[in-house]
């Protein structure tokens, strides 16, 4: 039998080079990768969302852990199986607001994840009617809301902040979109250039995954003190707020994320050619 990696393309020297984002939220899917079975199979390196998927586009890597919007602005292929979603409240992408979500025209984004981005636009859009200006800032909320009405805090410093103690309005994103769409939210998965994200590659990120999936206590137990964050919070979080193998209405809810996010932008376009 042929190895899947004795088949790639020869600029990609055996070992892909793939990028994954350095969120909790990552650990599991890149686990068989770091300590397991796959450790050997790929050059894994870590980046958050945004820049993860500019290296993919850039070809600095040759597969990344791509946030789902990105697949509108240019040929990728998705690699089957397993990724980054929610069916409800996910925790980790809070929208932040001292007024209500309707009063909202100015929004501080961690620029981050553009998925997160374009998902607070699409909520805020359908849901409460309004289209405010995004005013790109590192994720700190208190200067997030000097600056605007409302801040958009994302991965582990979202984590860092308890919703039930805030003044105002904290709008988790993944319970907004299942409100919305009945539908998972995915929100990031594993997608590279056609020639290099080749199906034989998907059993291996699979693998990698369920043995994340299985080892999840050394992952707790590891994360936690290295984040600053409690133990209980990250059990929560992996076992109760994200799903990491996607299924059939995972890609219903990704191609709805995508047509809605197409929808919004011809908006927006046609709105500024109309100027």
């Amino acid at each position: 039998m042929v190895n899947w990696y004795l088949t790639l393309p020869a600029n990609q020297l055996l070992r892909p080079r793939v990028c994954a984002v350095s969120y909790l939220n990552t650990v599991p899917l890149v686990w068989g990768m770091l300590h397991g079975p796959q450790r050997d199979l790929f050059d894994l390196t870590f980046a958050v969302p945004s820049a993860c998927a500019d290296q993919v586009a850039a070809g600095r890597a040759g597969i990344g852990i791509v946030p789902v919007v990105e697949l509108l602005r240019g040929p990728m292929r998705v690699l089957e199986g397993c990724g980054i979603a929610c069916r409800g409240p996910v925790r980790s992408i809070l929208l932040i607001s001292t007024c209500h979500p309707r009063q909202i025209r100015t929004l501080a984004a961690d620029s981050g994840s553009r998925t997160s981005v374009m998902l607070a636009r699409i909520i805020l859009a359908q849901r409460y009617g309004v289209e405010p200006r995004i005013i790109p800032m590192p994720p700190d909320r208190e200067r997030m809301l000097a600056a605007a009405d409302a801040a958009l805090i994302i991965g582990d410093p979202a984590l860092r902040i308890d919703p039930e103690t805030i003044e105002g309005y904290a709008l988790d994103l993944g319970e907004q979109w299942s409100d919305l769409t009945g539908l998972p939210m995915v929100f990031a998965v594993w997608a590279g250039a056609p020639e290099v994200a080749r199906p034989e590659l998907e059993p291996a990120f699979l693998a990698s995954c369920r043995y994340g999936l299985a080892h999840l206590e050394d992952i707790i137990r590891t994360e936690s003190p290295a984040r600053g964050l409690p133990e209980p919070l990250v059990r929560r979080y992996l076992t109760q707020h994200i799903v990491f193998e996607l299924d059939d209405r995972s890609r219903r809810g990704m191609e709805e994320f995508l047509r809605l996010a197409r929808e919004l932008d011809t908006v927006v376009d046609s709105g500024v050619a109309a100027l």
